[in-house]
């Protein structure tokens, strides 16, 4: 595999790069209005509220990092917890006391992960950078963790929310086959295996990708984004916004930070959710008074 994205490289093709991040392509791929809305229409569009469910996902992956970077001798579960709480947000909560409740919730989930770790076995890298560059694309990204195991590299996403994962939900995700290509690249040593840690469960799903695999992704990508940008260009041409930038409507506008600024997306939306309805057991609670 470490000679497929070399043979993709910008070595004599003058084709313009497409700057992006695996979250930019896959916003294409979810919604073009979204994607309009969010990377080219100047002033972008008032989102709405900060969602809780962000807040906790925000605070986990800030102690996690801030973790591996104390003192081998500091890293603990106990300094974990602490970190959380150092850390902590009240953003998209319906009070305190359900952002204590929860920061409670973040606390433990993180202590009880920690705890599974080997504090001396250093990652690679955490929150790091890296990138990759195809014939048309230059994609960079932040990886949440990256480890060495054996003579290759495994990247390690975290996830906070409630829905249980799978192998399909590693071997399908376009974002982390692009940090596998951009990981090894950038950190120049073989990358195949991806991991999403689901840290409310405590479980783990991977999959080990192979050159066909990534090939895939790296094809699906560059697709995207040839997409993205013939609609960009046709949007400068003088095209109509809507036209090209259809909204994709479903039941996932109820959660899009745009759908008060999309007339189709508040339609399909319904009532739209509450700040705090993405955090798991709080569907069915009232609305703070």
């Amino acid at each position: 595999m470490g000679g497929m994205t070399e043979q993709l490289g910008l070595e004599g093709m003058p084709t313009r790069l497409f700057s992006c991040t695996p979250s930019r392509l896959t916003t294409w791929l979810d919604c073009p209005r979204r994607y309009r809305m969010t990377y080219l229409d100047r002033p972008s569009p008032q989102k709405g509220p900060p969602w809780a469910h962000n807040t906790v996902g925000a605070a986990v992956h800030l102690a996690l990092a801030r973790w591996w970077a104390e003192p081998r001798a500091r890293r603990t579960p106990v300094v974990a917890r602490g970190l959380v709480d150092s850390g902590w947000r009240t953003d998209g909560f319906a009070d305190s006391a359900q952002a204590d409740r929860w920061r409670l919730r973040a606390g433990d989930m993180v202590e009880r992960y920690v705890a599974t770790l080997d504090p001396a076995d250093e990652p690679v890298g955490v929150e790091r950078t890296v990138a990759v560059r195809t014939g048309s694309l230059a994609v960079s990204g932040r990886i949440d963790r990256v480890d060495q195991r054996g003579d290759e590299l495994v990247v390690v996403d975290y996830k906070t929310g409630r829905s249980v994962l799978t192998t399909d939900d590693a071997r399908g995700s376009l974002a982390l086959a692009l940090y596998a290509l951009a990981g090894r690249r950038t950190l120049r040593r073989d990358c195949r295996r991806v991991e999403l840690h689901h840290l409310p469960s405590g479980q783990v799903v991977g999959f080990d990708h192979t050159d066909q695999s990534l090939a895939r992704h790296l094809s699906r990508a560059e697709a995207i984004g040839a997409e993205a940008v013939a609609a960009a260009e046709a949007l400068l041409a003088g095209g109509d916004a809507d036209a090209l930038f259809p909204a994709r409507v479903g039941p996932r506008c109820g959660w899009c930070d745009l759908a008060r600024a999309c007339p189709q997306g508040r339609a399909a939306a319904g009532p739209l959710r509450r700040p705090w309805d993405g955090l798991a057991d709080e569907l069915d609670q009232p609305a703070a008074s």
